[in-house]
């Protein structure tokens, strides 16, 4: 998987770096959602890699207050990436005559901008408020990496403050982003029923397919886990530790492909790469 990740997002990038045709607002922004994938690949897999081949199971915790940070930041970068995305889908549907000057170069720098003060404002405080705690209990961890709800459980002083950080940070990026999303489609969908024709009408929402699927793979988890922690039975561990995976580790994997797979201009820049690899070293291709 971290193999595919790998591969898969770079390659986006490069493709998307070197070819002209494609700097437009939808791909630069797949470039960004590429690079928050790699981001949060890089934090969550060697962990558990060691895990896996070398039996490490101990972290300090400065590491595991950096790796917190980092998977929670590359997380929130990810969530507005998908407004960011969702936002380009409602401007090219629903005002398509303006796009092109309204998603200007200068507005996409602002936006990315707007994310990174954002993202870094909600999420530098977290491990500056971890470290006045103390941890005198057990310091086992549910998941194979560090996350902030996970680490505040562990301790043994008064939580209130952290988890109700926590709980602000968590509403004001990724759970604001969501219902923001929600009302681009309820827009969008909008705009798509007062076409005329059918034909018309599956071309528009058949260019948000993609979109729509890298919605569901980043949140659906999230929100499903989150439910469970708050309304469900108590159920077993494996079911949180296997959810909490599935955000985590399925949404890198899976955004390259499906945007691959149903982006005819990807596909038709990846062959042409290929292809001209082929022809320059034919030798090593025989």
């Amino acid at each position: 998987m971290f193999l595919i990740t790998l591969m898969g997002n770079v390659s986006i990038m490069t493709i998307i770096w070197q070819e002209q045709t494609l700097h437009v607002p939808m791909y630069t922004f797949l470039a960004m959602l590429a690079f928050s994938d790699l981001g949060l690949s890089f934090f969550t897999f060697p962990t558990m890699l060691r895990i896996f081949w070398m039996d490490a199971r101990e972290l300090t915790f400065s590491a595991c207050f950096t790796q917190m940070f980092f998977i929670h930041t590359f997380q929130d970068f990810e969530s507005a990436i998908i407004l960011a995305m969702a936002f380009d889908r409602y401007v090219a549907i629903s005002h398509p005559l303006h796009y092109s000057s309204t998603l200007t170069n200068s507005v996409i720098a602002k936006i990315g901008l707007a994310i990174v003060v954002r993202t870094l404002s909600v999420q530098v405080p977290l491990p500056l408020l971890l470290r006045r705690l103390c941890f005198c209990h057990s310091n086992i961890l549910s998941h194979s990496y560090c996350l902030h709800p996970d680490i505040i459980k562990l301790s043994c002083s008064d939580t209130r403050i952290n988890s109700i950080f926590g709980l602000f940070v968590v509403l004001s990026t990724m759970g604001l982003d969501f219902l923001l999303i929600l009302l681009s489609y309820v827009l969008i969908l909008n705009t798509v029923l007062g076409i005329a024709s059918h034909s018309g009408r599956l071309k528009a929402l058949n260019t948000c397919i993609s979109h729509l699927c890298a919605v569901i793979l980043f949140f659906t988890p999230m929100i499903c886990l989150a439910m469970l922690h708050r309304f469900g039975p108590r159920l077993p561990s494996l079911i949180y530790v296997t959810m909490a995976n599935m955000h985590f580790l399925i949404p890198p994997v899976m955004n390259p492909i499906v945007y691959v797979v149903k982006t005819k201009q990807m596909q038709d820049k990846i062959l042409k790469l290929f292809i001209k690899k082929i022809q320059k070293n034919p030798k090593s291709h025989l």
